[in-house]
């Protein structure tokens, strides 16, 4: 497979160690992105459940076969990493260094390599060294304790806050940065991107609304986190979802015209009837299905919209239009973001199977060993 990356990132090159969650992910933003991304797996997988065939976030990607507890394993992985730009690692604190792979070995071959590193708690502290997964990196940050209603759990966002917002996106603006940075002074670094401390960042206005006294440190009791009558999700006739954001007057003032309470709605700023409010609010919902209500916001500035399912969000006339989520290899999945005038990125190639790439790796990055020995 010829390298095609057209992105802004074309002719950046990255070696992925093989992980899971956030780390194939930021690698993936970087191969959408155009960067020539090669996942080193290990012999025998990963041991997740999902097939790799079905694996998106291995997309744009090629992939070598390498064990790095064999004699030659750290060798061949250095032997890329003396002709990359970028690489990236999830293991816990240390085990790289263990397997000769650490930020100094690297370091010896490529002065200017950018280490990334992809963990949950940080490369220090006293939990570096403890397991963990999403939830409970979310949990410690505040960050999990903000979501939910105030009369039940705290409600589990996937592991979008933790694995991809707290953690992925850090470690992507953490190595473009010191991709720059080794570009200008030539000399490279390494990138601790944690997931607590992402996630706790993702907070800083939070943070400074109750420094100010506008947001109590409860749940369900804000304007952002549905305690706020104007700014929430209501039940319609079918059992379906609208996801309501009126905010502002001007859009608050077309809202409860087109749900058909402007007369009877409480002033919005008394927030002694919120619940009055919302009680209003939610019985108008009722009467009518999600597709009728859909038909009666879209194009409004009500600021409402119809909450979809996964397998609804791809054919939103919206999303459509602007090719949200495409179809590549047989699977729906979103496109490539963000976008990018003179250098469009686009999903080039399928997830890549474990080591199905060894040939064109070595040749385009002139490491003949990657190549399986003959018998």
């Amino acid at each position: 497979m010829a390298v095609t990356g057209n992105g802004p990132l074309a002719g950046v090159r990255v070696v992925e160690l093989a992980g899971i969650g956030p780390g194939p992910f930021a690698a993936m933003l970087l191969a959408d992105l155009g960067a020539d991304v090669v996942r080193v797996d290990r012999p025998g997988g990963g041991g997740l459940a999902v097939d790799p065939a079905f694996d998106v976030t291995n997309r744009n990607k090629r992939s070598v076969l390498v064990d790095l507890k064999s004699a030659e394993g750290p060798a061949r992985v250095l032997d890329l990493v003396e002709r990359a730009d970028v690489l990236i690692e999830g293991f816990r604190p240390g085990v790289a260094e263990r397997l000769g792979v650490g930020p100094a070995d690297c370091h010896a071959r490529n002065p200017e390599l950018v280490y990334g590193r992809m963990t949950g708690w940080g490369q220090e502290g006293p939990l570096a060294h403890t397991a963990g997964h999403d939830i409970a990196y979310i949990a410690v940050t505040g960050a999990l304790g903000m979501i939910g209603s105030a009369d039940g759990p705290p409600a589990v966002p996937a592991n979008l806050v933790g694995d991809y917002a707290g953690g992925s996106l850090y470690l992507v603006i953490g190595v473009l940065a010191a991709l720059q940075h080794a570009r200008t002074a030539g000399t490279g670094q390494v990138v601790d991107a944690a997931i607590v401390d992402g996630t706790a960042h993702l907070t800083a206005m939070i943070h400074g609304m109750v420094a100010a006294g506008g947001w109590q440190d409860r749940r369900g009791a804000n304007l952002l986190d549905g305690g706020c009558p104007f700014y929430g999700t209501y039940e319609t006739s079918d059992g379906r979802y609208m996801a309501v954001g009126a905010l502002e007057q001007q859009f608050y003032d077309t809202f409860v015209e087109l749900l058909g309470i402007k007369d009877q709605a409480p002033a919005r700023k008394d927030l002694a009837r919120w619940g009055e409010l919302r009680e209003a609010v939610a019985a108008r919902f009722r009467t009518r299905t999600r597709a009728e209500w859909t038909a009666v916001f879209e194009g409004t500035d009500a600021c409402v919209a119809p909450v979809l399912s996964l397998g609804e969000a791809p054919h939103h006339p919206h999303l459509a239009a602007r090719g949200t989520f495409t179809d590549f290899g047989g699977i729906t999945q979103p496109a490539p973001a963000p976008r990018f005038s003179a250098t469009p990125a686009a999903v080039s190639s399928g997830p890549a199977l474990p080591g199905a790439h060894a040939a064109s790796v070595a040749a385009d990055w002139d490491v003949p060993a990657l190549l399986p020995k003959e018998a």
